[in-house]
C-alpha cells in the first residue's frame, strides 16, 4: 500500500468457500477520494479556504498531490447539489411564527463586477428554533423578484406567518402585501432609526435617538403611538425631514408591540442575517468576485447554512404560545398543528378550572 511515508507491504488473508472474495474495508478506505475526504474538502471550502489552499496540504509525495485544485472544484460541486435540494424542499412541516426577509449583496465577474442581490428568508418556528428557509439570486430588489421568491415559498407549503420583518425596500413591501396581506408587517428598527437619525444634526442625535427608543420599547402598541405623536409634535418644526421619515409607515414600526414582550427583541430587526453575512463576507474576501451565479450561490449558501446551525433557539412559554394563537385568530391566519395543540391544551385547562 502506497502512503506518504512510502510503500508498506501487507499480507491479505484468503478465505475459502465464500460467495464473494474477501475485501478489507480498512484497506479500501484510503484509496482514491473517499466520502470522508470529499466531505472534509467541502467543509474546508465552505469555512474559508480557497481551492489552492485546500489542495496544498494533500500531498502524498514530493510533486504528487492527492487532491488537485481542479479535484477540489469537482468535490465542491456537491455544495451546488445541496443548494438545489435546499431550494426545493417541502416547507409544509415548518410551523413558522416569525419570518424575516432581507438582501445580501455579492459581486459577480460575469456581470462586470457589479453587486448582485441575494434574496434571503429565515424564520423562528413555533418551538423557538431559528432556521434558514431560502436563498436565491434576485438581481435587484424589485417587486417581481421578491414576489417570485415568496410565491415559491407558498408553493412549497409555507403557511402564513404571524409577522414578517423587513427593511423599507418598496418592491419587497409590495410583494409582502400581495402574498400575506393578513400577517403583521414589521419594519426593521435598525433601518428605521438609521434613516431618521441620518436626517438629524449630530448635536441632536443622542436626544432624538432616546425618544425613538422610547417608541420602540413602549409596553403596548397604543402607548407607542402616543409616544410617537408626542415626538412628532416636539421635533416637527426643527427636523421636518426626519419626522417625515418617522411618520412614514408608522403602523409597521409599531406592529412588533402586538407580539409577546419577550419576543420583541428578536423580531424587530433583520440583524440576525446581517450578523451571519459577516461570516460570508469573511469567506468571500478570498474570492473578491465570483465567476458566475453558481459559484456565488453555492458558497454563500454553504456558509450561511453552517452559521444558521449555530443559531440559538428562543424560549417560548405556554402563555406566549397562547398569545400567538389569539393573535393568529384575530388576524384571520390559518392555525398550524402547534397552534391546534395549544388550543386543545387551553380548552382542557379551562374545563378543569371550571370543574
Amino acid at each position: 500500500m502506497r502512503t506518504a511515508e512510502g510503500d508498506i507491504p501487507l499480507q491479505i488473508p484468503q478465505v475459502r468457500q465464500t460467495p464473494v472474495p474477501y475485501q478489507s474495508r480498512l484497506l479500501s478506505f484510503p484509496r482514491g477520494h473517499t466520502d470522508v475526504l470529499d466531505r472534509l474538502v467541502a467543509e474546508m471550502y465552505a469555512r474559508g479556504l480557497s481551492t489552492r489552499d485546500i489542495a496544498d496540504p494533500f500531498r502524498a509525495l514530493p510533486g504528487a498531490s492527492l487532491v488537485s485544485a481542479s479535484g477540489v472544484s469537482a468535490v465542491t460541486a456537491r455544495l451546488w447539489e445541496e443548494y438545489q435540494a435546499f431550494t426545493r424542499r417541502d416547507l409544509s412541516g415548518f410551523a413558522v411564527e416569525y419570518l424575516f426577509l432581507d438582501t445580501i449583496y455579492e459581486s459577480l465577474r460575469l456581470q462586470g463586477g457589479g453587486a448582485e442581490g441575494l434574496l434571503c428568508a429565515w424564520s423562528i418556528l413555533a418551538d423557538g428554533r431559528k432556521g434558514l428557509l431560502h436563498l436565491t439570486l434576485g438581481n435587484k430588489e424589485s417587486d417581481r423578484c421578491w414576489l417570485g421568491m415568496l410565491r415559491d415559498l407558498v408553493r412549497r407549503g409555507l403557511r402564513p406567518p404571524v409577522s414578517i420583518t423587513s427593511d423599507e425596500a418598496p418592491g419587497l413591501l409590495r410583494a409582502i402585501k400581495e402574498t400575506w396581506p393578513k400577517s403583521l408587517r414589521l419594519r426593521c428598527w435598525v433601518h428605521r432609526m438609521r434613516n431618521v437619525l441620518d436626517k438629524v444634526p449630530d448635536a441632536a442625535r443622542a436626544e432624538v435617538k432616546a425618544h425613538l427608543v422610547a417608541i420602540r420599547d413602549a409596553p403596548t402598541s397604543e402607548a407607542g403611538r402616543q409616544t410617537a405623536l408626542a415626538i412628532l409634535a416636539r421635533f416637527e418644526r426643527a427636523y421636518p425631514t426626519a419626522m417625515a421619515s418617522l411618520r412614514d409607515d408608522l403602523d409597521a414600526s409599531l406592529a412588533h408591540l402586538h407580539l409577546p414582550v419577550a419576543h420583541r427583541t428578536y423580531v424587530r430587526t433583520t440583524n440576525l442575517i446581517e450578523r451571519s453575512s459577516l461570516e460570508g463576507r469573511r469567506r468571500t474576501k478570498i474570492i473578491p468576485r465570483f465567476f458566475d451565479e453558481r459559484s456565488c450561490l453555492k458558497l454563500v449558501y454553504a456558509t450561511l447554512v453552517r452559521v444558521s446551525q449555530r443559531w440559538q433557539r428562543i424560549r417560548i412559554t405556554d402563555a406566549e404560545r397562547a398569545h400567538l394563537l389569539r393573535l393568529r385568530q384575530h388576524l384571520g391566519l390559518p392555525l398550524h398543528q402547534e397552534s391546534v395543540r395549544v388550543k386543545s391544551t387551553t380548552k382542557r385547562f379551562r374545563k378543569r378550572m371550571v370543574a
